[in-house]
């Protein structure tokens, strides 16, 4: 899974409404159809995957996603199932660093 940074990282970005407006407007996909970012088949998402390779905006758009649970289409390079897996993994990155901070001693 070749994903951009921030799936890793867990970037910081602007995820609310009128943060997106903005980077939105410098995304690849706003002059394509939208729907080639919301593919019936494997074939399609890697034909969304090749656009969203190349945008400037594809981490935005990633956490854009993430942050607004967006349940359909490629958003940031990354499936509704390579979405759900990276919120999974931060999810329990989360709660591993929780429980070595409840189990340190300097709390």
């Amino acid at each position: 899974m070749n994903l951009p940074p921030s799936a890793k990282l867990g970037i910081i970005v602007d995820t609310s409404e009128a943060g997106a407006h903005v980077w939105m407007k410098k995304g690849l996909c706003r002059d394509l159809d939208p729907e080639l970012f919301f593919p019936s088949d494997g074939a399609g998402v890697i034909k969304a995957k090749k656009v969203c390779k190349k945008c400037k905006v594809v981490e935005n758009c990633l956490e854009y996603a993430l942050a607004n649970r967006v349940d359909h289409g490629v958003w940031g390079g990354a499936s509704e199932r390579e979405r759900r897996r990276i919120l999974k993994k931060r999810k329990t990155e989360v709660a591993e660093v929780l429980t070595v901070v409840s189990n340190s001693d300097d709390y």
